[in-house]
């Protein structure tokens, strides 16, 4: 590498063995123009070298940047910043959402599209948004009482009320994310006791419940306060588990 490359790629921090780390953070640099159009990549084991990871990962995320279109390889020169890079469509696939940090990361953002929106649905939604919402919390309430997770019932619920803002914007943006942004498989119900279990269904309920007369009853403040409310328990809810997690 160059003396100019060593300070690129030695900012990379250390990241675990996941390629889509490694491809988001040369992309942010495409994107933030610290890799310019054109300019050659550093060698494989150069990568490797700064990064900390495995050959292996070095070239799959090589390999998904390629497929962005954001680099082209030369026959015996090397990987290059396409001249023209396409734009980088965002998702957040659920395999990504290997850890309580992603989680965390996840409501984060969740706070800061929803607070809104249930806002915006509070103040414009119709008779036949307050039957759709109404119908996806009754179902949600029927696969918790079952003893379920909910998972896609909950996806539903609060994908209604992004639909209630009329702004197809925040559903589209939810559709894209998919499932991701209502990451269940971190519940642990199996390995709660039959009260702890009870306690969580009713605690999901009072909370859902309440963003739903919140949006009802047209209380904008309210219905930004409920939603808030309920991610805020959810990520000191994570926060609880890892704590437990780090416990010997």
């Amino acid at each position: 590498m160059t003396n100019k490359d060593d300070v690129v790629f030695g900012a990379i921090r250390q990241v675990p063995n996941l390629r889509s780390e490694l491809a988001d953070t040369l992309i942010a640099q495409i994107e933030a123009g610290v890799l310019k159009p054109g300019q050659r990549l550093p060698t494989e084991q150069a990568i490797v070298q700064a990064t900390g990871v495995s050959r292996t990962i070095v070239r799959e995320a090589l390999a998904t940047l390629r497929a962005k279109g954001l680099i082209a390889t030369r026959q015996g020169l090397g990987a290059f910043v396409s001249t023209h890079p396409t734009p980088r469509s965002f998702t957040i696939p659920p395999d990504q959402l290997e850890s309580i940090d992603e989680i965390q990361r996840v409501l984060e953002l969740r706070m800061g599209i929803e607070c809104e929106a249930a806002s915006l649905a509070a103040m414009r939604r119709t008779p036949e948004d307050i039957e759709t919402i109404q119908g996806s919390l009754d179902a949600l309430d029927r696969a918790i009482d079952e003893g379920g997770y909910g998972a896609q019932e909950d996806y539903a619920f609060h994908r209604s009320i992004l639909v209630a803002t009329h702004n197809p914007y925040y559903s589209r943006l939810f559709d894209t994310f998919g499932s991701s942004m209502v990451p269940r498989q971190w519940a642990r119900l199996d390995r709660m006791t039959a009260t702890e279990r009870k306690r969580h269904a009713a605690r999901m309920r009072r909370e859902h419940h309440a963003i739903f007369a919140a949006i009802r009853d047209g209380n904008e403040t309210a219905a930004r306060r409920a939603i808030r409310a309920h991610l805020a328990r959810s990520a000191a809810r994570f926060e609880e588990m890892r704590e437990q997690l780090s416990t010997p």
